[in-house]
């Protein structure tokens, strides 16, 4: 495994596994055959409702938990001093743990101002060992970069061969903020997996699309947490360390970029609104 190291000095893996839309019943077995193939950062959230599934497979993995890199994520209703104070309490409950490696703010929504400094409280008693942002757009992320007393160490977004997030990239590195991509597979969106660039690619390497796509992502300074529930894919996308893409690889893959979303803006107002109705 290869790692970044963090603003704080924290290292992380540059790849883990995400548990985004897995159904909690699933996700403690998902979680356990992601281990044993040697994934070691495991990526959940509280409005993934499998916090305990992920804090089950934790406690009977039979992996040192100093081994492990376990990421969560404060909602959008738990956002404010008081509420996430008490949210991280409750996660660190569910997952089984005395401490989360890195804990993000979900949604740049409601009361996140409180939501940081419950965060930073957490992370001086030693509760957390790196604290970041998730969704966070560059005027976002500037404005609490300018005004926090801890820097934060991450920022989760969007990042996939169709939205490379090029000009976001410049910001994060500029504050110190390590980029990390969710959805590094746009979720199969625009065909992603038959995407004759990628397929051309990985077969001068004998690799699969999802495995060139991370291999960019990679040797682009991007953190990635690929989501399957599929065994064989789970092991297929962490065999990304065998190979690096040429020059002309990365150009060729460049293109690509469309420079949008293929999921929704905070720019747009009907998002907007239904991303803070579910902070209610």
């Amino acid at each position: 495994m290869e790692f970044v190291t963090l603003n704080n000095g924290i290292k992380m893996p540059k790849l883990g596994y995400g548990v985004y839309q897995i159904d909690a019943a699933e996700t403690e077995q998902c979680v356990l055959d992601a281990i044993s193939v040697g994934y070691r950062s495991i990526d959940t959230a509280q409005a993934y409702n499998n916090e305990e599934a992920v804090g089950n497979a934790i406690e009977k993995c039979g992996v040192a938990r100093d081994d492990l890199f376990i990421t969560t994520k404060v909602w959008i209703s738990n956002a404010g001093y008081e509420k996430a104070k008490a949210s991280i309490e409750e996660s660190l409950k569910k997952l089984k743990t005395e401490y989360i490696d890195l804990l993000l703010i979900h949604q740049p929504f409601n009361d996140y101002y409180g939501t940081y400094r419950a965060m930073e409280e957490a992370y001086k008693a030693g509760y957390i060992r790196a604290i970041g942002v998730s969704n966070f757009y560059p005027d976002r992320l500037i404005d609490l970069c300018q005004f926090v007393e801890v820097k934060p160490a991450v920022n989760q977004v969007e990042t996939h061969v169709f939205q490379q997030q090029e000009k976001a990239h410049e910001i994060m590195k500029k504050y110190g903020v390590q980029h990390e991509s969710w959805g590094p597979f746009a979720e199969g969106r625009k065909d992603f997996f038959n995407n004759p660039v990628l397929n051309e690619i990985g077969k001068k390497y004998d690799k699969s699309a999802a495995q060139v796509a991370l291999r960019f992502l990679l040797q682009s300074d991007v953190v990635v947490i690929p989501k399957s529930t599929h065994k064989e894919r789970i092991i297929q996308n962490f065999d990304v360390f065998d190979f690096t893409l040429s020059t002309e690889d990365m150009a060729a893959i460049k293109p690509l970029d469309e420079g949008e979303s293929l999921f929704f803006s905070h720019y747009d107002p009907e998002t907007v609104e239904f991303l803070t109705g579910l902070g209610k």
